[in-house]
């Protein structure tokens, strides 16, 4: 054990329990973790009650801005999880989270074949109260395991938005217009994935993306670590 884990010890993204030195996670805690499998929409990710489907009921009725998504659990699953890592600052769940991304999600990623990982970032003052963005801590573990380029500076957030969770559809749409400006070059960067812990509705991942492709990016994915039913 090094004096790092001595003066800030791993805890179990789950129940957070001080873990062993070298372990991520209670194993009865792992094996609690049930992912999303087949049936799952095409174009989100989000489970499906109907193997017979293809789309969800968001996806089914509207368009979306970027081609294709994939999430790991289902929200209420690790909805504690998720709150500790934002806000109560546990960056370390990230290394465990990257790596489960990097395991289950492979196939998907590297079949898509992305140019580079952009996490949704944060405004700067969200930033300094936590202290560091959670979306960028798991694309930094993921990009790592996969040996994928992390671009965490080629989107800046310049509008201070509402908390999306306190509103509906369409007032997350109108809280995340001009929120995104493209800060960097993306020459090169024909396709990008997306990386966020939560998705919902998708209104932020298309609010980047929009950005994204009004500076000429043509192909646009995400991956998030959570992810809500219709």
């Amino acid at each position: 054990m090094t004096g790092w884990d001595l003066l800030f010890p791993r805890r179990c993204p789950v129940c957070d329990r001080v873990q062993p030195a070298g372990r991520l996670i209670c194993p009865d805690c792992e094996a609690g973790l049930h992912k999303i499998n087949s049936p799952f929409c095409k174009k989100c990710g989000k489970p499906l009650l109907d193997e017979q489907s293809e789309y969800c009921g968001d996806c089914a009725r509207g368009k979306h801005r970027y081609l294709e998504g994939r999430a790991l659990y289902e929200y209420p699953a690790v909805r504690r999880s998720l709150y500790r890592f934002k806000y109560g600052g546990r960056r370390e769940y990230a290394e465990y989270y990257g790596r489960e991304l990097a395991a289950h999600l492979k196939e998907a990623i590297l079949r898509w074949e992305p140019d580079a990982l952009v996490p949704v970032p944060l405004h700067r003052a969200r930033r300094r109260e936590r202290g560091y963005n959670q979306a960028e801590a798991l694309a930094r573990v993921l990009g790592k395991a996969l040996g994928i380029p992390v671009r965490s500076r080629l989107v800046k957030r310049v509008k201070k938005t509402l908390p999306q969770k306190r509103l509906d559809r369409r007032m997350r749409q109108n809280n995340l217009k001009r929120a995104f400006k493209i800060s960097g070059n993306v020459v090169k960067l024909n396709t990008i994935i997306i990386i966020d812990d939560i998705y919902t509705t998708g209104s932020t991942i298309d609010a980047v993306a929009s950005a994204l492709q009004e500076a000429g990016v043509s192909r646009i994915y995400y991956i998030s670590l959570a992810i809500g039913r219709n």
